[in-house]
């Protein structure tokens, strides 16, 4: 089989890589016990009604990470993976307060995913970039106080996000804080438009001031905003198997990637929370090409959209994007 298409990964949420192997071995090491008989068992705990019924599982499994190596190890384990998918740039996603919350201090967060991240060029041909998310329903003052805590170790992040149960939870909330990181010289990007309506990602673009909006399939209900989103090329970092999952779309045929694409907006294809939705990046292009009959110059302009929305430096995005041009697709027999 030939390699799959070069690609960036821009909407990975680390802890959404645990997958019941590792966790089961994490629990062993820290002591721990999980509420679940097996790994069959767990596996079969993931059976999502909504955003909120996924994130109840997400939070309690992540109670095995408890130490440097253990971030570290987690780490390692999806790049090992995301190099086989042909990811060559990954920008991860982690939640701090989602540990800190445990007495996990920020720094044991931060060093751990940094150590497995800074081995990922030479190891597994990857270059990363790590962006510190705060969680919405948590309070503004809660996202202050992990920027602060997060100050000494900034040289190492590149942005700041957004993530967790959107409905209830506008961006304006995180106004102080991303004003924060933009003085601090960071990126910032939001989750908006999954299950929250457009006025959202108009929040996202307009108060937090994003570089990018993750997810945004529900900008498509606004016009206006899907003009807006095309005239700026504002990236929308979709993750259709998530979406699939998660209820936002009944069937995957019903995503609405092509008509996004077909009115000029900057998509690319991620893989969320990889462990939970049933596939890592290159599942899901897969997924789209057969559901949506995908051609292959569209999923070569997914993948050159990965990288033209990245972080990276414009000599590396360069460099890959001449990979991707030269991607030979296998001929089906």
């Amino acid at each position: 089989m030939a390699a799959p298409i070069p690609k960036a990964e821009l909407h990975l949420h680390i802890e959404g890589t645990l997958e019941p192997e590792l966790a089961f071995a994490l629990a062993e090491r820290n002591g721990l016990t999980l509420p679940f008989a097996s790994q069959d068992d767990l596996r079969a705990a993931y059976s999502f009604q909504d955003l909120q019924s996924f994130l109840n599982l997400y939070y309690a499994l992540m109670t095995v990470l408890r130490t440097e190596d253990d971030f570290a190890d987690l780490a390692d384990a999806y790049l090992a993976r995301a190099r086989e998918q042909g990811v060559r740039h990954a920008e991860i996603f982690f939640d701090p307060q989602a540990h800190t919350a445990r007495g996990v201090a920020v720094g044991t967060v931060i060093r751990g995913l940094a150590r497995a991240l800074d081995a990922a060029p030479d190891k597994y041909g990857i270059t990363t970039r790590l962006i510190m998310c705060f969680l919405r329903d948590e309070s503004a003052d809660s996202a202050l106080r992990t920027f602060e805590e997060a100050r000494p170790h900034l040289q190492l992040i590149t942005a700041v996000g957004l993530d967790s149960a959107e409905v209830g939870n506008p961006p304006a909330k995180f106004r102080e804080v991303f004003e924060l990181a933009r003085e601090a010289g960071l990126k910032r990007v939001a989750h908006a438009g999954e299950e929250g309506p457009p006025a959202g990602v108009w929040e996202a673009l307009d108060v937090l001031g994003v570089d990018r909006v993750d997810h945004g399939v529900r900008s498509m209900e606004d016009p206006e905003l899907v003009r807006r989103l095309a005239a700026d090329q504002v990236p929308l970092t979709v993750c259709p198997l998530s979406n699939l999952r998660l209820r936002v779309v009944d069937r995957l045929a019903d995503h609405p990637l092509p008509a996004m694409l077909d009115a000029g907006l900057m998509v690319t294809v991620n893989s969320d929370d990889p462990s939970y939705f049933g596939g890592y990046a290159e599942d899901n292009f897969t997924a789209v090409r057969e559901a949506l009959g995908l051609d292959e110059e569209t999923l070569r302009t997914l993948a050159r959209n990965s990288f033209r929305a990245s972080f990276l430096d414009e000599t590396t995005r360069e460099a890959y994007l001449k990979e991707v041009d030269a991607h030979v697709f296998r001929r089906e027999p």
